[in-house]
């Protein structure tokens, strides 16, 4: 790359995550189970990644070790410039916070705090309080159109409702990257295509990196680039094949 204002070579933008060589397996009794076996993959800054496979082919534990949620058997994880198999528990946990924004399949809001609470919360964690931590809340759920529930509690909600909330929950602390497990798994398809449109879009107007596990070949079709988990191997989908490997 050249900067044309020096005419001097410029280094390319690191990735924001970087796997090398990652194994991740499970002792089942006597036996080693390989989920996913020397995993090398790059994930730009800004790009929308899905990957897809079938229910149980280790989507889940992929984002569960670019999370530092898991450490893997082998090889090293970096996100955003931070060497997570080097960090202890404690280390990746507030890296977390810092870092990553989650959307899960059952929503996962507190149903004992209201919506604003919910939405507030990430906040709260990372050292906002009082007006500014309640503006900000607000202001994310009039994005996702939910500004009018504020005080309702997740119970009074739909589905829908409930991962708009998810979603507004997850940009709260305004982190770099936001994974989604089966986001639209627990929805009727027409709700789900209005969450997958919300999502996707409030990812790329906040300039975020956006990375879904799904087996819907829709919810890959969104995205710049799919990878398939085929076995314990993480690989890039060809586009007549992404048919065959959603369920």
């Amino acid at each position: 790359m050249v900067d044309p204002g020096t005419d001097l070579p410029t280094a390319p933008a690191p990735p924001l995550i970087a796997l090398d060589g990652v194994t991740k397996s499970y002792q089942e009794g006597g036996a080693t189970r390989v989920v996913l076996r020397d995993v090398t993959l790059r994930v730009a800054e800004g790009e929308h990644v899905a990957i897809l496979g079938r229910s149980g082919s280790g989507k889940s534990t992929l984002l569960n070790l670019v999370a530092g949620i898991d450490a893997p058997t082998e090889g090293t994880i970096a996100v955003g410039g931070a060497l997570l198999t080097a960090l202890s528990e404690r280390e990746r946990t507030l890296f977390r916070r810092r870092t990553i924004g989650f959307v899960f399949q059952f929503f996962n809001l507190i149903p004992t705090l209201s919506v604003l609470e919910n939405v507030r919360l990430p906040l709260e964690l990372a050292g906002q309080r009082g007006r500014p931590a309640d503006d900000a809340a607000r202001a994310l759920l009039d994005q996702v159109g939910l500004a009018a529930r504020a005080d309702a509690f997740p119970d009074r909600l739909s589905g829908g409702e409930q991962q708009r909330v998810a979603i507004a929950r997850a940009l709260a602390a305004d982190p770099p990257l936001l994974l989604a497990d089966e986001p639209t798994g627990n929805l009727d398809a027409e709700t789900g295509a209005r969450v997958l449109d919300l999502l996707c879009g409030l990812t790329q107007a906040h300039g975020r990196t956006l990375l879904v596990a799904t087996h819907s070949r829709a919810v890959a079709a969104r995205a710049h680039r799919v990878l398939a988990i085929e076995g314990d191997q993480v690989v890039q989908a060809e586009a007549e094949r992404v048919g065959a490997l959603a369920t």
